[in-house]
């Protein structure tokens, strides 16, 4: 008993004799203590001498922690990077790119039937699933291997653990129980996919984290949901042959991009064959003869083979201990943070969906890019997220980007304002910069309310979907424009997203 309270004293006193060595102290001159787990041998070991340091800590694997990671780096920055999945993030892994790559199976079908009227013959076609999701993976498991290599060519140090706030300049790496301290924290750790309300049945609905890993194609698919994701899943299911339902509780699909783009789209989908349901919502999900069946609100019952709940993202901080540092969230859990990324803790940053900005991968890169530039590079640098062009994979491409013409900014009219707003000896230069052009290089002027022209000589079909869906547009310069002028702010994605130019292929 007396030995043990030696060692009681003794820890006590080692622990006040190392605080105060290394001077660290709280706000009112108290000592500041930090947790020393117990050795074998009984005694107590203090962690901070082994503890590693870095110049820059990134919680978060994605295109825009791993931009950061290195360029930050490249500043001459001992740069630490921690991802508890796979390096890439939830585009290159889980997101876009697999899409893109369902996206292009899913069209052609549609493709070998056009054929005919070239001159082509093409017999005996037939798709086959799993040889898309295994061809899909060696892609994604390609531009994991670069985005790795990326990160090592430049020093920077991954860990693979989830990461978390032991206070404002420490995080925690959880796989490990390994303290960090850093000098700088970059919060990139994306979103996730948000569930919906609870209802009877919904732990058998699946996100679209789990939609690319189906092992067959199922024969038919309900799909909860009206923005992008939604859309475009219901698009590649209906283009390899499944039967689709599309439910969503609003008037018309796609909240935020152009009236007369969302009444074309539905069209589209409707000729497809995608049975789409506004003003509705699944209410029970319950296992039916070795699938599913769906309740909706105001219609009958639907049997499928999966059900996915596509019904938008939050940001992904529920395990960031983000209190512990200081770091304040606005609603829905998105950090908060100024034009410089910086958020309300000094030292603290970030920087893509997380912050709930404009929640698109390019964007994040660019946010990514500027925090180095910032912090790193002696270079401050803010991102403009006004004007964001933004294009949905869907039948018939949607793409926007500009102003909504029902707020204000209205697109005949944003051709007529910047007339007058340019001066007289640079009209004709300016004028030009703001422009559209097609595909073949045509140039329309900026606010043309009209289809962009077709791509392909003697496409006579009826409908412009079927004619251009592989055209693009794209917009050279962006416009501000609404009732306040610049003041008057689009978003890229989101509920309250604003459709800038409309067009559509």
């Amino acid at each position: 008993m007396g030995r043990g309270l030696i060692n009681m004293i003794g820890n006590a006193v080692a622990t006040v004799v190392v605080a105060k060595s290394e001077g660290e102290l709280d706000e009112e001159g108290a000592v500041e203590e930090y947790p020393t787990p117990r050795c074998r041998s009984g005694h107590q070991q203090d962690l901070r001498r082994d503890m590693k340091e870095a110049d820059l800590l990134v919680i978060g694997g994605g295109s825009g922690g791993v931009r950061a990671a290195r360029v930050a780096a490249s500043y001459g920055a001992k740069v630490m990077l921690a991802e508890e999945h796979r390096i890439g993030g939830t585009c290159v892994i889980r997101g876009c790119v697999p899409k893109k790559l369902f996206v292009y199976a899913s069209r052609f079908a549609d493709d070998f039937r056009d054929s005919a009227g070239y001159g082509w013959t093409v017999e005996g076609t037939r798709f086959n699933w799993a040889t898309l999701v295994a061809n899909k993976n060696k892609e994604i498991a390609r531009l994991e291997a670069a985005y790795t290599a990326n990160l090592d060519r430049v020093s920077v140090e991954h860990v693979k653990s989830r990461a978390s706030f032991h206070d404002g300049r420490t995080v925690r790496l959880e796989a490990s129980g390994e303290l960090v301290r850093a000098s700088n924290v970059l919060i990139a750790t994306g979103s996730w996919p948000h569930p919906g309300d609870p209802i009877p049945g919904i732990e058998h609905a699946i996100s679209s984290n789990e939609v690319f890993e189906f092992r067959e194609l199922p024969r038919s698919i309900v799909v909860q949901g009206g923005g992008y994701i939604a859309v475009e899943f219901a698009c590649v299911f209906a283009g390899l042959g499944s039967s689709v339902t599309l439910v969503y509780r609003g008037e018309n699909i796609l909240r935020g991009f152009d009236g007369d783009v969302r009444s074309h789209l539905k069209a589209e989908l409707e000729r497809k064959g995608i049975r789409v349901l506004c003003g509705a919502k699944v209410t029970s999900i319950t296992s039916s003869d070795g699938g599913y069946r769906v309740g909706v609100d105001s219609f009958a019952p639907i049997i499928a083979d999966k059900v996915l709940f596509a019904l938008g993202r939050r940001p992904n901080t529920g395990s960031l201990h983000l209190d512990r540092a200081g770091v304040e969230v606005a609603a829905g859990g998105a950090v908060k943070v100024d034009r410089y990324s910086q958020s309300t803790t000094p030292g603290i940053f970030a920087v893509g969906d997380v912050t709930n900005r404009v929640n698109l991968t390019p964007v994040a890169i660019r946010e990514g890019h500027a925090f180095a530039d910032t912090v790193f590079g002696d270079r401050p640098t803010a991102v403009d997220h006004t004007g964001v062009p933004t294009v949905m994979f869907s039948v018939a491409r949607g793409r926007g980007g500009g102003h909504d013409r029902r707020r204000g900014g209205c697109l005949a009219r944003a051709h007529r304002r910047l007339q007058d707003d340019i001066p007289a000896d640079e009209g004709d230069a300016v004028r030009q910069r703001f422009a559209v052009l097609d595909e073949v290089g045509r140039r329309w002027p900026f606010g043309t309310r009209r289809r962009l022209p077709h791509r392909g000589a003697g496409c006579r079909r009826a409908h412009s979907g079927d004619c251009d869906r592989r055209a693009d547009a794209r917009i050279e310069v962006g416009l501000r424009c609404g009732d306040g002028g610049a003041s008057d702010r689009g978003r890229g994605t989101g509920d309250d997203a604003s459709t800038h130019l409309a067009a559509w292929a």
